[in-house]
């Protein structure tokens, strides 16, 4: 099923005149952030404590020991947020300089909902040498945003920059999946659906299918903190994913995929993978999930469809099927199930503590925060507004308790 761009533009609302007003905004403030001074320069005492020669004090002391950088530099409460403009929204590979309003956007909401500071760094391609270039700017900031690189670079730069002494994560990947656990607990709340017997049907095997795949799985993650889903089925765009399908040892990532999903050895389409299933989520194309589709699915089914700027599915096509409850990403309907409810909250309560780097369990304890957020979750309510600034407070504060009883949190004298 495919939709006409009249059909796109009816879906969307003011659509066209969106983008008009936006590129109007754009030009006229030549961009969304800039650079504020924090301290005075009103006087050359001012510019001999700021400047020469009373900061080459702060630079002997941060010689001796590096880590002084956090009490004495921007880089306690500053991140970079990198990104190749290899997978730029629904837009494709536009390249970094195209990249460059989006990622100044997720600065704006970096700061207006957690307070951090954050600076693009859009590169213009991927190549050899990128995983050393982003280690190179480490020095600078507390934290690095992965954001709009493509599979499978995307796996590979983040597995790269574990370990550079900073908290590094690929928000497409991680950030999605925590709200989506998130959904997916107050949903069970609600549905009275037992999270461990759920029969989940992910549509799309690219950074957000893998993430959330593996996260609902328990792969890397302490059973003791992560409630484990044992039957998930994940499909790209030849159909089911299993271990005997032709061509699956190209692409490493659905390899793992095969080999952690899908035991029972179900082939086929998405209609076979769908039927008898309890929960369909979508990190895929628009339109793809039909109404057939649903009511083949278990009683009560729960529809999280997150392709942008089109659903799997529409909201009022899924609930006339039978969907409980219905999940997208966009902010007209109800339960915006998107990872702006995730990564501010995760990076501030990583700052705070001055954390080495995101665990695993950082990331579950970010979800159940998010899911405890919400005291009393109802169909249409199984996530907090995401403009809601507590969100980012609850979270942070989970995530720094969690860093700091994992070992990632470091420490001062």
């Amino acid at each position: 099923m495919n939709y006409s761009p009249g059909c796109l533009n009816a879906m969307s609302g003011r659509k066209k005149d969106v983008y008009t007003e936006s590129l109007e905004l754009h030009e006229k403030y030549h961009g969304k952030i800039e650079v504020y001074s924090k301290v005075p320069i009103a006087n050359r005492h001012d510019l001999s404590l700021a400047y020469t020669p009373g900061v080459a004090e702060v630079c002997r002391e941060i010689a001796k020991d590096k880590n002084l950088a956090y009490r004495y530099t921007l880089k306690a409460n500053t991140i970079a947020i990198v990104s190749d403009g290899s997978r730029v929204l629904s837009l494709g590979n536009v390249g970094g300089y195209a990249a460059i309003p989006v990622m100044e956007g997720k600065a704006l909401i970096f700061k207006k909902l957690a307070g951090i500071d954050a600076f693009p760094i859009c590169f213009e391609n991927y190549h050899t040498e990128f995983v050393d270039e982003v280690k190179n700017i480490a020095p600078v900031f507390g934290g690095i945003a992965l954001e709009d690189i493509a599979a499978p670079k995307c796996f590979e730069l983040e597995e790269a920059l574990q370990g550079i002494g900073i908290p590094v994560m690929h928000d497409d990947q991680h950030g999605t999946a925590v709200v989506v656990l998130a959904a997916l607990i107050n949903a069970c709340r609600v549905t009275g659906k037992r999270f461990g017997d759920l029969n989940i049907v992910v549509i799309g095997a690219g950074a957000a299918g893998f993430a959330i795949t593996r996260m609902l799985r328990c792969i890397g993650y302490n059973p003791d903190i992560c409630s484990s889903v044992n039957n998930i089925i994940v499909c790209d765009a030849r159909g089911i994913i299993h271990r005997h399908r032709d061509g699956l040892y190209a692409n490493k990532y659905k390899f793992i995929i095969a080999e952690e999903t899908n035991h029972g050895g179900l082939t086929g389409t998405l209609e076979d993978a769908m039927e008898g299933a309890d929960v369909c989520i979508g990190v895929s194309v628009p339109a793809i999930v039909t109404p057939a589709m649903v009511r083949s699915m278990n009683k009560d089914p729960i529809i999280f469809a997150l392709a942008s700027p089109v659903p799997e599915i529409l909201p009022h096509d899924a609930h006339m099927a039978g969907a409980a409850i219905v999940g997208t990403g966009r902010s007209e309907y109800p339960n915006q199930i998107n990872y702006v409810l995730a990564f501010p909250g995760i990076f501030r309560g990583a700052l705070d503590v001055h954390a080495t780097r995101i665990s695993d369990e950082m990331k579950v304890a970010a979800a159940h925060a998010l899911a405890d957020y919400v005291t009393h979750p109802q169909k249409h309510r199984i996530l907090p507004p995401i403009l809601d600034r507590g969100v980012v407070t609850a979270v942070a504060k989970a995530v720094s308790a969690a860093a700091i009883t994992s070992g990632c949190a470091r420490s001062f004298e």
